[in-house]
Formats: C-alpha cells, sequence, structure tokens
C-alpha cells in the first residue's frame, strides 16, 4: 500500500494515554484508541470524543471530594480499529500505555490475535512502551517520524524499541490524595504527606514510578523537577538534537508558562530546544495525580539511535 508520494504506507495506532492534541494526531495520522472516565463508577465517556479534558479537571476542582476512575480501552474498541486497516492490507503499530498502569496492551494483544486468524497475512505490532501521558505522546512523535523518514516497518520498530529505556517523566503534584487513593504509593507514605502537605517528586521511568523527593513549596518543587531534569541530562551527556522534550500540565495552563521559563534556559543549552511544547495531561493519567500535576516528558529522539 502506497501513499500518494509513493511511501509505503504505515499507520500508527496508541491509546488515548499519550496525551497529544487532537489537531497534531490528525496531522500525524495517529489513530487514537480512547479511554473510559467515570465520575461515578456507573456512567463512563469516551476521552475526548465524549468528555473534554478541560471539563474533566474543572470536575475535579469543583468536586474535590469525588476520585473519578478510568477503564481501559476494550478488546473490541481496538479491534474495530485494527480492522479495516488489516482488510486494505495496511501494516499497523500500535503503541500502549505501560502494562504496569493497565490492562490496555492486554486488550489490544487480544484483538490483535483475533485479527491475525482473519487476516494472516497481516503486519501488526503491539508495543508496551513503558511509559505514559505526555512521555508516550513524545515517544509517538518520534515513531512518526521514523515512519516519516522513509524507515521500514522492521526499522521502525526495531528503531522505537531501542529509545524506550531512555523516556523518562519528572513531575510533582498539588498533594498526595489522588496517587494514594489510586494505590500507587504506600498508605503511610499518603497519609504523611497529607498532614505535613509535602509536595512530592515524582520519576517515572521503565513503566514505573519512583519518589525522587519532597519539598515544602509548590514552588520548590517545581524547582526541583528541573534539577531532576539536569542530572538527567549530565547522567546521559545529553547533546542538543538529540532529545524529544515537552512539558506537560494538568488544569493551570498559566502556571505551566510560568514552569516553561524556569526551563527555558537549560532546555535551550543543554536540549538545542528553543521554545519547549506544552502538552496538557490527560484524565488517563489525570486521576491519579489530581488536577495540578505538573512535570517535564524526555526520549531520545528515533533519528538518533
Amino acid at each position: 500500500m502506497k501513499t500518494d508520494n509513493g511511501k509505503s504506507r504505515i499507520q500508527i495506532i496508541s491509546d488515548g494515554s499519550l496525551d497529544l492534541p487532537r489537531e497534531l494526531t490528525d496531522r500525524l495520522e495517529v489513530k487514537v484508541v480512547p479511554f473510559y472516565v467515570s465520575f461515578d463508577s456507573e456512567t463512563y465517556q469516551k476521552e475526548i470524543e465524549e468528555l473534554d479534558i478541560r471539563d474533566f479537571y474543572q470536575q475535579m476542582v469543583d468536586h474535590p471530594d469525588v476520585f473519578p476512575k478510568t477503564s481501559m480501552p476494550s478488546v473490541d474498541d481496538y479491534y474495530k480499529v485494527f480492522l479495516p486497516y488489516a482488510r486494505e492490507g495496511i501494516p499497523m503499530i500500535c503503541i500502549c500505555i505501560t502494562s504496569k498502569f493497565s490492562g490496555s496492551l492486554q486488550s489490544a494483544n487480544t484483538a490483535r490475535d483475533m485479527i491475525a486468524e482473519e487476516y494472516p497475512e497481516v503486519r501488526l505490532t503491539v508495543i508496551d512502551a513503558t511509559v505514559n501521558t505526555v512521555l508516550q505522546g513524545l515517544y509517538v512523535i518520534e515513531v512518526c517520524r521514523l515512519r516519516d523518514m522513509g524507515c521500514s516497518y522492521d526499522q521502525i520498530v526495531e528503531k522505537s524499541l531501542a529509545i524506550r529505556e531512555s523516556g523518562r517523566i519528572f513531575f510533582t503534584i498539588g498533594n498526595i490524595d489522588y496517587l494514594r487513593h489510586g494505590g500507587r504509593i504506600g498508605r503511610v507514605a499518603g497519609v504523611a504527606g497529607s498532614v505535613l502537605k509535602l509536595k512530592p517528586l515524582i520519576t517515572l521511568k521503565e513503566g514505573e514510578i519512583f519518589s525522587s523527593g519532597i519539598a515544602r513549596s509548590r514552588e520548590k518543587s517545581m524547582e526541583k523537577v528541573v534539577e531532576l531534569l539536569r542530572a538527567y541530562l549530565d547522567e546521559r551527556s545529553a547533546q542538543p538534537g538529540e532529545y524529544s522534550f515537552a512539558i506537560g500540565y494538568g488544569y493551570d495552563y498559566g502556571e505551566a508558562c510560568r514552569f516553561k521559563e524556569m526551563l527555558r534556559d537549560l532546555v535551550k543549552e543543554r536540549l538545542g530546544i528553543a521554545d519547549p511544547k506544552i502538552y496538557q495531561i490527560g484524565a488517563t493519567i489525570g486521576v491519579h495525580t489530581g488536577p495540578y500535576p505538573i512535570g517535564v516528558g524526555i526520549i531520545r529522539r528515533g533519528d538518533r539511535i
């Protein structure tokens, strides 16, 4: 299957955890399989398609005693997305949120097996991103970069797997209640954080979250995120042009812009990025972080492997 410019067509698919704006996924021709969100554990809506992310955060801000939940895409959701491409013989690469956070990958794999029974010649690779949210978005962008460079299907898969381990998220949150409620941290740590009003610093790598310290104010916590990024760049001996980078935020865009200014000099000097992108963290992760997550995602560029 060829596109109008003569290149082989490869369809990139991702679950809704990638948290890229719809206009960008449309431009990149990425098909998104959304998660479901519920505020009452009974009525679930598709993120973005049925529930706008801004409305999601507004409900959290207006009702801080309500803890929303998400539900992963079903096998049928994936099957319906895969089927038209399989019928046309279009190769697919599907990228899913870290399997340590969700069963989305399992749903995609089951749907892939069903498709393979009907269309044995189809090429469909399901990849565990080992990351999520804005960093998963950066990962998908890098996979699209490889596709648009004209890499073969096998090259795209190989290089995509090679850059996964470099992915990091460094972030902080408004309070620890949502992480505790969702079972993402130990109960004792959650109680201590709530009582002392400490701001946790968190690193995501290789599919899991790790504590990276605490701060006593929001400003200090953001400063420490900057230092975590600096330490990572030093560890990797990062050079300009080698990494893809973005800022992620929840409810407060104005705070994200201020955070961008805190990062500007470091990112320009070490990454060669004069104007880093700001993406809004979606509901899939927002249910665990609350309305005030803020941080950075970084991953090695696919064309630098």
